[in-house]
């Protein structure tokens, strides 16, 4: 089996790509790191990975993660994936990204997903968290993050 932790860049993020690689050590199970990056200008401006007017290039984005990643957790499997925006009718991009997640978890059939959310289980429902949808899922476990090693 494998442990998923999901980054998006989020200092939380980071903390549980630590954890899970911690964890991983102690079950002995490899960790993949999943960066989600749909093509979209606006949820990349609000999720900061870039600056308002900068041209939004997905794939230089999931290399910027794929950098940072590789410098706490160099022995996991890094893997950057492009939403299809528009599969499901009605879909936010948050919808989108929570849906690769899933899937990939499904495909990798993992044991237990890393989560980091500063939200996750403290709203019942965040609209802006991909957290209470991953948790739903029974297939897996779900460690949710809610401090990084700097709060």
């Amino acid at each position: 089996m494998t442990l998923l932790a999901p980054y998006d860049g989020s200092e939380l993020s980071l903390a549980a790509v630590r954890r899970a690689t911690e964890f991983a050590d102690y079950r002995g199970e490899p960790v993949v790191v999943l960066t989600v990056v749909p093509d979209n200008q606006e949820f990349a401006v609000e999720r900061g990975w870039i600056d308002p007017g900068e041209r939004h290039d997905p794939d230089e984005v999931a290399a910027r993660f794929e950098a940072e990643v590789n410098q706490v957790a160099p022995d996991a499997t890094f893997r950057a994936e492009r939403p299809e925006p528009g599969a499901v009718r009605g879909a936010t991009t948050i919808n989108d990204v929570t849906r690769t997640i899933r899937e990939v978890a499904r495909e990798l059939d993992v044991s237990m997903v890393f989560v980091g959310s500063d939200n996750a289980g403290r709203v019942s429902t965040p609209v802006t968290s991909v957290g209470s949808p991953i948790s739903e899922d029974p297939a897996y476990d779900v460690l949710i993050v809610r401090h990084s090693e700097e709060d």
